[in-house]
């Protein structure tokens, strides 16, 4: 059992959602859709006839390339049009959902295309706040989180287990990156580059040691790449410098979760390196 279940945090996926989408992610999404696209269907005449509707271009390419089935089999009404995409939607598996946004964009009506940069802001806005793992980028659903970032700070949480402390850092700055009300980038980059001077201490056995001399000791004791240790300080020298001033990276206003999310992977990457070549030199 990992840390955050043991300690009742959600797992790492659920919290960076990499292939899922979770609820709060899918009503935000239909959310925007019904803002620019369905709430805004208009009608060449007094029928609400799907055919006649500045939606129908979309609604003909839903059925063609996503349901995939016969055109005559769209609603005469477009109400009722509406209604099957959105059943279709809250039922359909997550990369699915992913699809129809593309086929959204890459068909919106022309009564749409004015809005369409509003629209992907919209779109994107959500997934960054509910830390979904892709956002839209050239009108295309792109991972920005790799399975190797996620299975690299899952297994930081599980290595860390005999290091209450580290595992704390780790965990408050996944916690701070990852709040959907009021996330907190500066200090989870903070949290993550704590981590690193925490798990140095404790292989040096020095509590006081600053991390430049802690990373001198490992690269004499186990043989640190000089290479390594010099990229590391530089990550270090974002955050602080050895009076603890902050450095530009932390004075920025613009911090973004991509900043967060590298911090901590990185870190996580150096936790995990550390931790299995101490282990097989011990």
């Amino acid at each position: 059992m990992r840390f955050s279940e043991r300690y009742g945090y959600k797992p790492v996926r659920e919290i960076i959602q990499k292939e899922s989408i979770n609820s709060d992610l899918k009503n935000a999404l239909w959310s925007i859709l019904h803002t620019f696209i369905w709430n805004k269907t208009s009608h060449k005449n007094s029928y609400s006839y799907t055919k006649y509707s500045n939606i129908y271009g979309l609604v003909h390419s839903y059925w063609f390339n996503i349901f995939k089935i016969p055109i005559d089999t769209i609603p005469l009404y477009t109400s009722d049009s509406i209604k099957k995409i959105r059943e279709y939607f809250f039922s359909c598996k997550w990369h699915e959902i992913y699809s129809l946004i593309e086929e959204t964009i890459d068909s919106l009506p022309y009564d749409f295309i004015k809005n369409k940069e509003l629209f992907i802001k919209a779109i994107n806005n959500v997934l960054e706040r509910e830390n979904s793992a892709y956002r839209i980028i050239n009108n295309e659903i792109t991972p920005i989180t790799s399975e190797q970032e996620v299975q690299s700070i899952e297994d930081a949480l599980e290595n860390t287990n005999p290091y209450s402390g580290v595992q704390q850092h780790l965990n408050q700055a996944l916690k701070l990156m990852s709040d959907r009300q009021n996330p907190d980038y500066r200090n989870s980059i903070k949290e993550s580059i704590s981590a690193v001077e925490s798990i140095c201490k404790i292989v040096t056995n020095d509590d006081k040691a600053t991390l430049g001399k802690a990373l001198k000791i490992i690269e004499d004791k186990h043989g640190l790449h000089a290479a390594l240790k010099g990229s590391l300080s530089q990550l270090y020298g974002y955050t602080s410098d050895a009076d603890g001033i902050r450095h530009a990276m932390l004075e920025e206003s613009n911090l973004s979760y991509i900043d967060a999310k590298f911090m901590l992977v990185a870190c996580t990457n150096f936790i995990n390196y550390l931790i299995d070549k101490t282990k097989n030199q011990s």
